[in-house]
């Protein structure tokens, strides 16, 4: 352990070492130009290194995954549009992009109504209770994936009839009288898909309902006094003041938790790997790639995913310059 310790203490000092020598190095190279030209090099010699950095690390990897996505298992060999043509014509594969697209519908939504909820719940609370109450909500969010998966198993583990019931639900269950239910594989009207969705609404309501809270706070009070003089509902103020006033809020929140369900893995792959009709994109792409090898397939998962976050991606950033233009 102690050693571990060091290591990484003697990683970081090294990393932040090297940064520093480099910009010492960039600096005093743009130094010997004549001062005209020092201060128009100068900007782009300190933004290199994070271009550089993008370019290895994320511009690359993407042009090779496209490349690699028309050519066949052990990329050596070009098989054109047989990696899309194949997948897309997988019953298996369109129930996956099917159960991927159900996380996209119910996931996001579920997270807005609830975070919406629970923000406006606790701002009614004293201080001290508001902030205890909002930090056992957040808690979740500091869990890994891995994590709130493993919790997650003991509340819906499933033992044989005659045996204690360690699941939570099954206690409550079988302490009713009826008989354990195994939860994960009730695929019926997809069914444990929803049971999945609930531990990623536990991970990020805390999440939302943080961002959410400050947006209500800062709805100017003048205008709530406004319309209760005016006569209206809490419910109308709700809808017609305080929404309309932070959706640049909820749609951020929203696109954000969009991405995250998009590229959903961790949860998934701990709870089910994808069995009984539980599979998404993300587990998906892993099992071609690290289990059946296939990286063309693995390729074309990526590629397919890459092109359905992208439009969501550029709504987001022409959101935010809109809502810069009219701050």
């Amino acid at each position: 352990m102690l050693i571990k310790t060091i290591n990484a203490i003697l990683t970081v000092l090294a990393g932040v070492g090297a940064a520093l020598v480099l910009y010492w190095v960039l600096n005093k190279l743009v130094e010997l130009l004549p001062g005209k030209w020092e201060d128009r090099v100068k900007p782009y010699f300190y933004i290199a290194p994070a271009f550089a950095a993008i370019a290895l690390y994320l511009i690359y990897p993407a042009i090779q995954t496209v490349v690699y996505s028309f050519a066949n298992a052990d990329s050596t060999a070009w098989v054109g549009l047989k990696n899309y043509s194949a997948l897309l014509g997988s019953h298996s594969f369109r129930q996956t992009l099917f159960n991927t697209v159900l996380w996209i519908v119910v996931v996001p939504a579920a997270t807005i109504i609830l975070g919406l909820a629970i923000a406006v719940l606790a701002d009614r609370l004293k201080p001290g209770s508001e902030k205890l109450a909002k930090t056992t909500i957040f808690l979740p969010m500091a869990i890994s994936a891995v994590g709130a998966g493993t919790i997650w198993r003991f509340i819906y583990a499933t033992n044989p009839p005659n045996e204690p019931q360690l699941g939570l639900q099954n206690a409550i269950v079988t302490g009713l009288g009826h008989d354990p239910v195994n939860w994960l594989q009730l695929n019926t009207l997809h069914f444990n898909s929803f049971e999945l969705m609930v531990i990623l609404l536990w991970a990020q309501v805390g999440f939302a309902m943080v961002l959410l809270s400050a947006a209500i706070k800062g709805v100017p009070t003048e205008t709530l006094e406004a319309a209760r003089i005016d006569g209206a509902s809490e419910l109308q103020i709700f809808g017609r003041v305080i929404v309309p006033q932070i959706w640049g809020t909820v749609i951020t929140v929203f696109i954000t938790v969009t991405i995250g369900v998009m590229k959903i893995f961790d949860i998934v792959y701990v709870m089910t790997n994808g069995n009984f009709n539980t599979n998404v994109v993300g587990v998906e792409f892993f099992n071609q790639l690290f289990t059946n090898f296939n990286n063309g397939y693995a390729a074309a998962i990526v590629v397919m995913l890459m092109l359905a976050v992208l439009p969501i991606m550029i709504y987001q950033v022409r959101h935010f310059r809109a809502d810069e233009a009219v701050r």
